[in-house]
């Protein structure tokens, strides 16, 4: 009985931390990821637009 409520009280700790570890660490980062790729495609468009626009006028 010790033991498995040890195991669970365990379980508990390595489950609350990983939530939070996702929470704080992961998710913020997946936004400024998110952010720098969105900005990133954008500047491959502005390229591939100009590239075309140099193509067209030669």
């Amino acid at each position: 009985m010790i033991i498995t409520r040890g195991i669970s009280l365990v379980n508990f700790a390595v489950a609350s931390s990983a939530l939070a570890f996702q929470v704080f660490v992961l998710y913020p980062w997946h936004n400024q990821l998110d952010a720098e790729f969105k900005a990133l495609k954008e500047e491959h468009i502005r390229v591939l637009n100009q590239m075309s626009r140099r193509t067209v006028s030669q």
